[in-house]
């Protein structure tokens, strides 16, 4: 089995004599016991400018390598009194943050860096890993990841399997659908509402997808609701609803999220939204498209007879409570 191992000072010298002798770089790797990148690699990064490997050239160019890697610990190991302090630092569990913030602190100036104290530890000084907070492998970032912020942001969420029974069931008014509707130039949206009962439809000019407009707007639209028509809202996983937490908080209802990729959990909203299609084709622009004109496109379909109400319309049954048979 060929080797990934460094190549060593005696085997540079082999490798400038077999190419000298024609053999190809297959054939060197065969013989040095070395894989082919391998080979190839250092041919290319210790050749000169004809062409040629040199491996006096690699050994200057391993050696440059060598001092530049530890010219960041010269520092500290020309002055045992910084050293010294670090190492203590460390052992009453301060971390490099907090040990090179104290020597700004104290000295009015930058002295190091909490990079070259990580450095430090993991390449030099490995025993002193036990007393960081982070032990396991290199250290991580203080806020973690944006896969963990979001998997953490997810787990947040209230999915819809979680809605009360009465929700699934129809059982109630004031149990919202919510989603918006993307015009041409994808900034300008429709946000609608529909409560899932009667079918009753909200319908605001968003002239920008933003979460804090979205949550405004949503905020305004329910205020003018009576407490005992709002609920709950199901949302899909879309960024403009990102101050869920702060529409709960502000409408006093219960937000939820339908899972990823399952618009047919909202099926009530999706039909909605294509009844509103049919004033607002997909491609069209809402440019000229103003509250005034949406609200009167909203009246035509709250006035409108439905079958399953057994042709109430979803104001006779929202804001009249005309009952269903």
């Amino acid at each position: 089995m060929m080797s990934y191992t460094h190549i060593k000072p005696d085997e540079r010298v082999e490798l400038a004599v077999l190419l000298r002798a024609g053999h190809k770089q297959s054939e060197i790797a065969e013989i040095l016991d070395k894989h082919p990148s391998s080979i190839s690699r250092e041919i290319k990064r210790n050749s000169t400018n004809e062409g040629r490997y040199n491996c006096f050239l690699a050994k200057r160019n391993v050696k440059a390598k060598r001092l530049n890697a530890n010219k960041r610990f010269r520092k500290l190991r020309a002055n045992k009194k910084l050293k010294r302090y670090i190492e203590r630092k460390l052992r009453k569990y301060w971390s490099p943050e907090q040990i090179a913030g104290r020597l700004r602190l104290r000295y009015g100036k930058t002295i190091l860096c909490h990079e070259t104290i990580y450095q430090f530890i993991y390449k030099q000084r490995e025993d002193l890993k036990r007393y960081m907070k982070c032990q396991k492998g290199k250290y991580r970032k203080r806020y973690g990841t944006k896969k963990l912020e979001k998997a953490r942001e997810e787990g947040k969420k209230k999915r819809i399997d979680t809605r009360p029974d009465i929700v699934e069931k129809r059982g109630r008014l004031g149990d919202f659908e919510g989603d918006t509707i993307v015009g041409l130039n994808r900034k300008e949206r429709i946000l609608t509402h529909v409560d899932r009962m009667s079918g009753y439809l909200l319908a605001d000019k968003l002239e920008r997808g933003l979460a804090e407009i979205t949550r405004k707007t949503t905020v305004r639209q329910f205020k003018s609701l009576p407490k005992k028509k709002k609920f709950t809202i199901t949302y899909d996983n879309g960024s403009e609803f990102g101050e869920y937490e702060l529409i709960e908080r502000e409408t006093e209802m219960d937000v939820y999220h339908a899972y990823p990729y399952h618009s047919w959990e909202r099926g009530t909203n999706e039909n909605t939204n294509g009844l509103l299609r049919q004033f607002f084709p997909k491609k069209s622009s809402f440019s000229e498209v103003t509250q005034e004109k949406l609200e009167k496109v909203v009246n035509l379909i709250n006035h409108r007879p439905r079958k399953r109400l057994g042709y109430l319309t979803p104001h006779e049954v929202f804001i009249k409570n005309c009952t269903l048979d």
